[in-house]
């Protein structure tokens, strides 16, 4: 099986402000931030530099046999998009990267246009962080009927249960040939989340699971609970919408990257072909990936 990863990140200076509150890298170790306040392990704690880089997450990705990936963005990242772009020119076939709009500025649908004209595919936006009425605002419709005519898919992350799928309900139906990818799996271990991945029974719309470890972290490795949701939400809208996504790389502060999906791969509750298509096959048709390159198994020093 050839992996896809429909959710990881990419930095090489995670330095912003979210709701007024600073998060940098710390000194003298770069791998800790302040984080709405606190000290916060963001990194492995060998990265000491701070730099979440595409080399650096292919040997991750080479060492656990991952094909290619898909590089999210969010706010507390700081915004990427320069330097995504030079990821995605040197490593087209291992990557696929969402430009992001800074979606706080009065001028984002020029930076759309900005970003779909320099390559971008995939355009993100961290709802969760905006406005609740934010998805209504007549200059976003703007932007999605941008992407719609440019086949450029829309990347989002939605406030927790339904306070923003009904908005969503009435873009996917004013957009029906957008195509929308909901992240963190409906934020799966709230209330309400269900609701969320009710959007993937449009064509259109599938859903990730970038940060199902994270969110299923009290229960930790194997995460069976984590199981029986990816089980619940395909009873609900079929196997076929569903993508494996890790959170790379906060989520291997906990576990390594090879754990955030061969609790899939191991699980005796998921047939061949039910893991084929979260851990491959949808993400491969819905991101465009091509030629997959195939990755040997590395043996351990250990083994």
């Amino acid at each position: 099986m050839k992996i896809i990863d429909a959710h990881a990140h990419l930095w090489l200076n995670a330095v912003t402000v979210v709701n007024g509150s600073p998060i940098h890298p710390l000194e003298p170790n770069r791998s800790r931030s302040l984080f709405f306040g606190e000290e916060r392990q963001m990194l492995p704690p060998f990265m000491t530099d701070g730099h979440n880089t595409a080399e650096r997450f292919l040997s991750n990705m080479d060492y656990a046999q991952v094909s290619a990936a898909v590089i999210t963005q969010e706010f507390i990242d700081g915004l990427q998009n320069s330097y995504l772009q030079t990821v995605s020119r040197q490593y087209p076939d291992r990557f696929f990267c969402f430009g992001m709009p800074e979606w706080r500025q009065a001028d984002y649908y020029d930076q759309a246009l900005s970003l779909i004209a320099h390559g971008f595919k995939g355009l993100k936006i961290p709802a969760a962080r905006l406005p609740k009425n934010f998805l209504e605002e007549d200059e976003f419709r703007r932007v999605l009927f941008l992407m719609q005519g440019n086949d450029v898919i829309l990347g989002i992350e939605l406030m927790d249960g339904d306070a923003q799928t009904g908005m969503m309900e009435e873009l996917i139906a004013d957009f029906p040939y957008l195509k929308i990818a909901i992240g963190h799996f409906g934020m799966v271990t709230r209330p309400g989340w269900m609701s969320q991945i009710r959007l993937a029974r449009h064509k259109n719309v599938y859903v990730e699971s970038g940060g199902i470890t994270w969110l299923f972290n009290d229960e930790f490795y194997p995460f069976p609970s984590a199981i029986r949701a990816i089980r619940e939400a395909a009873d609900e809208v079929g196997w076929q919408k569903l993508m494996w996504g890790s959170d790379y790389p906060r989520t291997i502060t906990a576990i390594t990257y090879r754990m955030s999906y061969d609790f899939i791969t191991k699980s005796k509750e998921l047939t061949d072909d039910q893991k084929q298509l979260f851990l491959s096959d949808n993400a491969r048709q819905f991101f465009g990936f091509g030629d997959l390159i195939e990755l040997p198994y590395i043996k351990n020093m250990s083994e």
